[in-house]
């Protein structure tokens, strides 16, 4: 959280000049000069020093790493690549999926988060505002692109979920009863692909929402027992010697 806090506040502060330009920014605090870049920048770095060193010292070296990794690849590679690269996505999806928790949790619960259909339906009906700012998003310089990838994750996500039990994640239950919310954000991206209008857009969006929560506790409730911590304890008088 403190990382993702001190991320976004530094990516506020480079990208001032352009949300400026935006209707959805141009009345961020830093745009309009209630806060100052120097207190911005103070406050970046007083969550995120913390945040990793707690992370280091309360959970892992590994997930420390990962939350440092984490504000380094917001910072440094996504937020310049919004101006030049549709690639900036998917350097954007990569910040999702490496959440720091995925190092101090056990394996069933190393579940990535998505961001195609949420992202592309978002940017769709913004598509006039990330023009004048500049912004090389999929939606504005590759349209169709925007919605084929979209649809493609959205029905890539029922084969996740099938593939979840195959690698000891989850029950076979769980395929089962998360595949009519799966279906449904598919539909969606399917709507949204052959219309590519706004209202396709918003509902695709507004699904996304509450599609990941739900996914995520149905496989938190389909979830597999961990081996070594349920097993029964051994008996000391079958392991003592006769």
């Amino acid at each position: 959280m403190f990382g993702e806090i001190q991320a976004k506040c530094v990516e506020l502060y480079f990208e001032v000049p352009f949300d400026s330009n935006m209707n959805r920014t141009k009345n961020r605090p830093l745009v309009r000069g209630q806060i100052s870049p120097l207190h911005a920048v103070s406050f970046a770095v007083a969550c995120g020093v913390p945040g990793v060193a707690l992370l280091t010292l309360a959970v892992n070296p590994l997930t420390g790493f990962l939350g440092a990794l984490n504000i380094l690849l917001y910072t440094c590679c996504y937020t310049p690549l919004k101006r030049l690269s549709i690639s900036n996505t998917w350097v954007g999806a990569v910040v999702g999926a490496i959440p720091p928790s995925w190092a101090g949790l056990r394996p069933q619960e190393r579940w990535s988060r998505w961001q195609f259909p949420h992202f592309n339906a978002l940017s769709w009906n913004l598509r006039e505002d990330y023009s004048r700012g500049g912004y090389r998003m999929m939606s504005v310089t590759h349209p169709a692109m925007c919605k084929r990838v979209a649809l493609r994750h959205s029905v890539g996500l029922i084969g996740l979920s099938t593939v979840a039990p195959v690698l000891d994640v989850t029950t076979w239950t769980f395929p089962v009863i998360s595949l009519p919310i799966n279906l449904y954000i598919s539909l969606l991206a399917f709507r949204f692909y052959r219309k590519g209008d706004r209202n396709s857009a918003r509902k695709l969006f507004f699904c996304s929402l509450w599609h990941l929560p739900m996914l995520l506790l149905l496989a938190l409730t389909c979830k597999k027992p961990r081996r070594d911590r349920d097993a029964p304890a051994p008996n000391p008088a079958t392991t003592l010697p006769v």
